[in-house]
């Protein structure tokens, strides 16, 4: 489980293609305090550690992770955004985000709104969003604006904008969304009636 709090950033250093996986290997300032085993949040997509040398660890996204998140447009020198799961006795300061991508969104709107950033992202599906409800885009928890069907902004404060990947977002590029887990639940249940 994560908090969609990102803790930092990592570079994308090399990428392996076996069979249908793409092996990531990613820089990251906390490489001395992670084993094999443990899951790391890269733009929200929980993956596995599989290898850990001084200068880089490697982790593997399956096809079907490729299929449903923006992983598969990753590219050597690419700034991810990535979180260790939380620990029991931390604090949630985000919302709670699974590491499980729902789908891709499209950045359609980005404003400089002189204190703060506001994007507007596009998706497809059968998923909602709900007005001061929360999404993870790209593993940072944040707070639905302007929630309409297949679309929703967020406003960003400039803490994030500098200290996560968004700042190197344009319009057109994919991101992963993971919808609210609570959401979901409750459109889940109200579907059956």
């Amino acid at each position: 489980m994560f908090t969609g709090i990102v803790e930092a950033t990592g570079i994308v250093v090399n990428l392996e293609k076996t069979a249908g996986n793409l092996n990531i290997s990613v820089s990251a300032p906390f490489i001395d305090e992670l084993k094999i085993d443990q899951s790391v949040a890269h733009n929200g997509t929980c993956l596995t550690i599989v290898d850990i040398n001084p200068e880089f660890y490697t982790v593997t996204a399956i096809a079907e992770t490729l299929r449903k998140t923006n992983l598969s447009e990753i590219k050597t020198g690419d700034v991810i955004n990535l979180e260790r799961c939380v620990k029991v006795s931390d604090r949630l300061d985000g919302h709670i985000v699974q590491g499980h991508i729902d789908q891709i969104g499209l950045l359609t709107s980005l404003e400089d709104q002189e204190g703060s950033f506001l994007l507007t992202f596009n998706y497809e599906g059968n998923y909602s969003t709900v007005e001061k409800g929360s999404i993870s885009v790209n593993g940072v928890s944040l707070t639905v604006v302007n929630s309409k069907d297949n679309e929703f902004s967020v406003a960003v404060i400039p803490y994030t904008w500098e200290n996560t990947n968004f700042k190197f977002l344009k319009i057109g590029d994919k991101v992963n969304l993971e919808f609210d887990i609570i959401g979901k639940y409750v459109q889940k249940l109200y579907a059956r009636k």
